[in-house]
């Protein structure tokens, strides 16, 4: 199995219990039920992880609209676009293998800070992934395609 690096980590966050709360961390841990200590962990694996590029927040940005980071809910923030990439692609991170598992369909919540933003990120919000070898991400860790 070959790896080429497209990208790296910009931010990382978790989701607090009770709260719409983001909480941005140096370093997440990943084990087979998602992100330990966030708040959808155990949950359901298959959508265990929201990954999100930053060209999402540079379209919305584009509109004026100022959005902070995490705001769509993300658990890795990349400089790197994954949503045109299939279901069952995979990447690693740090130690971590991860593979897409579906797209991440848009929230009406989102609406809230705009009213155009569920319209104008229809199809670039984010993918989910689950993980296929748990271990640990770090803000600025490179992102590696695996290729069979």
């Amino acid at each position: 199995m070959s790896k080429k690096c497209v990208g790296k980590i910009i931010e990382l966050f978790i989701s607090i219990k009770e709260s719409s709360t983001r909480i941005n961390k140096p370093t997440i841990e990943l084990d087979l039920a998602g992100v330990v200590g966030d708040k959808f962990y155990d949950k359901d694996n298959i959508r265990s992880i929201l990954i999100t590029s930053t060209d999402s927040y540079n379209l919305i940005k584009e509109y004026e609209i100022e959005m902070p980071y995490g705001y769509l809910g993300e658990n890795i923030l990349m400089d790197y676009n994954p949503y045109a990439l299939s279901m069952g692609s995979r990447f690693q991170i740090g130690t971590v293998v991860l593979e897409i598992s579906q797209n991440c369909t848009i929230c009406n919540h989102l609406s809230v800070l705009d009213k155009r933003i569920p319209k104008l990120l229809k199809n670039d919000r984010g993918i989910f992934a689950k993980v296929i070898k748990p271990g640990r991400i770090s803000k600025n860790d490179d992102l590696y395609m695996l290729e069979e």
